[in-house]
């Protein structure tokens, strides 16, 4: 069995924290012990003094771990920007260290991990370092989160194209619906092609699920439409 998965999206807002919620929903439902990370967060979020990822508490309360936000977010940045820029406005570093700390102290806490990245595989965290670098040195699997519409094969093929120019292995690719719309020839025919081009698993659509909201901390069906429609098993059983 993997020890974990690494998330990413061919774009940004794509819905890599519902699809990284929804895998900690599912594998608890299976009875494992899930724990979640989101190593870089910006457009940090202030509450009573108290600044924080809503992306990272929405994956604490989808996994319902213990783990401090600290540890499942070791660094925050305020402005929603690429974090290399982020952090070059705040003088802040991107502390790899301390996110590579913190990724085994979870890893060795739980049976399970579920990796968040920001943004997709070529987002720099640092000047020459990237998402992609990151998920190499985690040494986890990759799941990509993809749009379902016009556009998709390109932008899914090509983050395959640069999962694997890093050594990545790519386990598949779920198309996730974050708005409701019609579904066109596009959306139906898309995953095949996809398929057919890269060789890499489509494990299912997630539809869009009315009543889930990352920003209230709701999850809506996630848990049953993600057992539904997605193949779960596949991000557990070793090949």
């Amino acid at each position: 069995m993997f020890r974990g998965v690494f998330i990413t999206g061919t774009d940004t807002e794509v819905g890599k924290t519902v699809v990284a919620a929804g895998v900690a929903l599912a594998l608890r439902k299976k009875g494992l012990d899930v724990g979640v990370m989101k190593p870089v967060a910006t457009g940090a979020i202030k509450r009573k003094g108290s600044s924080f990822s809503l992306d990272a508490l929405f994956l604490k309360k989808a996994a319902r771990t213990d783990d401090s936000l600290k540890l499942i977010n070791p660094v925050l940045l305020a402005a929603p920007l690429a974090p290399v820029t982020a952090s070059a406005l705040e003088n802040k570093e991107v502390n790899l260290r301390e996110i590579k700390r913190a990724f085994k102290n979870i890893l060795e806490s739980h049976e399970f991990i579920i990796v968040e990245g920001i943004g997709g595989l070529l987002v720099p965290l640092k000047p020459g370092y990237f998402v992609a670098d990151l998920a190499k040195d985690m040494a986890l699997p990759l799941l990509i989160v993809s749009r379902p519409g016009l556009g998709t094969i390109n932008h899914t093929l090509l983050t395959i194209r640069a999962a694997k120019a890093h050594g990545l292995k790519p386990l598949g690719v779920i198309f996730n619906w974050t708005k409701k719309r019609r579904v066109g020839l596009a959306e139906k025919t898309s995953p095949e092609e996809i398929h057919k081009a890269a060789k890499v698993p489509i494990l299912g659509t997630l539809p869009f699920i009315q009543g889930l909201s990352v920003e209230e901390g709701k999850f809506g069906r996630l848990t049953q439409v993600f057992r539904q429609h997605i193949n779960i098993n596949a991000l557990i059983q070793s090949p």
